[in-house]
């Protein structure tokens, strides 16, 4: 079975067959590829080299502004900072969180929601912050032209998603992989085999192969795209949303012998959307599972034993 790769474009014009391939893609897949998007090749290998610049800091100059001295997933992340799969051990990426910072006055706020944080942002590099905020903007609004499409492929009305994504829970993260460790054994991955949590991830590669996918057969297959093309899956709130029409499927990193770098924006609803199966009378409130979520797997949110 093919991963497809679309073309935005098409999806926007409602084309007849991009849409079919789509509805494939998502229902038995959980993977696409996507082209022709407002992010060109150029501005994502800005984003890269940014933060790749970040990531080259001495680690006493990430650790201003390291997550692992607050209560939320804001600032960077050491290696061995989250375990996703408890089969195996702390990943061993660093990653950069930040994420929707709601405005003044906006009620959400009082609430102290950690989906919610305010950011942490380094002093350096120049014009790091800027960089990152601008794309993390237009980065969401690909990811909602996405959804609308996706909505529209498996017989909603296009306009479906749009009201629960405001404030959306959205998080943009620049991953640094290096080679994989001398003496790694088996336990041992950049990001080891998880669905994701939310609902739809945007993921920029700088084209250095690294991501691989569980297919329905069972086998793991790569899967890449330059920059200026994008891998999108999807995570268990969009699958448990569509009663399943939305597959979220088992992705990881092992890692090898170059460096990678790669830039997933999580696109999330808003923290009290009900996403539970359409038509059931389940409440599963999206910022409580997505905040289950995260406490399993950061490790400085873990609950103390």
């Amino acid at each position: 079975m093919a991963i497809p790769d679309l073309d935005l474009n098409k999806l926007l014009a409602r084309d007849v067959h991009e849409m079919a391939r789509l509805r494939q893609g998502v229902r038995s897949v959980g993977f696409l590829t996507l082209s022709h998007t407002s992010l060109t090749a150029s501005r994502v290998r800005r984003v890269i080299a940014a933060y790749r610049q970040f990531f080259r800091l001495p680690e006493a100059r990430k650790r201003a502004v390291d997550m692992a001295r607050t209560g939320a997933n804001r600032g960077w992340g050491a290696a061995g900072s989250e375990q996703v799969n408890p089969d195996a051990n702390p990943d061993f990426k660093q990653v950069f969180d930040c994420g929707y910072e709601l405005p003044p006055g906006h009620p959400m706020a009082a609430r102290g929601l950690s989906v919610y944080a305010p950011n942490l942002w380094p002093a350096d590099p120049p014009g790091f912050r800027a960089e990152i905020e601008a794309y993390y903007a237009d980065a969401l609004d690909v990811g909602r032209q996405v959804l609308s499409a996706i909505a529209a492929a498996i017989g909603r009305d296009a306009d479906s998603f749009a009201t629960a994504f405001d404030p959306p829970m959205a998080l943009l993260r620049g991953n640094y992989y290096p080679a994989r460790p001398d003496g790694a054994g088996e336990r041992d991955f950049g990001i080891a085999a998880h669905t994701d949590y939310g609902c739809l991830t945007l993921l920029a590669m700088d084209g250095t192969p690294g991501l691989s996918v569980q297919m329905p057969d069972g086998a793991w297959r790569e899967i890449n795209a330059p920059p200026g093309s994008f891998v999108i899956n999807f995570g268990e709130m969009l699958e448990m949303w569509t009663s399943g029409q939305v597959k979220a499927t088992l992705h990881r990193v092992v890692g090898g012998g170059t460096e990678r770098i790669s830039v997933p924006l999580f696109l999330n609803p808003a923290y009290d959307t009900n996403v539970a199966p359409p038509g059931s009378d389940r409440m599963i409130v999206a910022g409580d599972h997505l905040t289950r979520r995260f406490g399993e797997t950061y490790l400085h949110l873990k609950p103390a034993d």
